[in-house]
């Protein structure tokens, strides 16, 4: 869980703004929208092969030229 102290004499722009960064370091936003619907075993298999297809095919491209 992220979380941000204010220091004293602070502005809260400041403080929102490490508070954004620490949640999209920690990939807070990015696990909240991958659970926001149920997704079938085969579905996350087929998904992350998709995803490995495509990096292969770029790398291969990459090294093409």
């Amino acid at each position: 869980m992220a979380e941000t102290v204010k220091k004293p004499n602070e502005a809260f722009d400041k403080v929102l703004r490490r508070f954004k960064k620490k949640v999209k370091d920690e990939g807070i936003l990015l696990e909240v929208r991958a659970r926001e619907f149920y997704e079938k075993p085969s579905e996350v298999k087929a998904r992350t092969n998709k995803q490995a297809a495509r990096r292969n095919k770029a790398k291969q491209d990459e090294d093409n030229w």
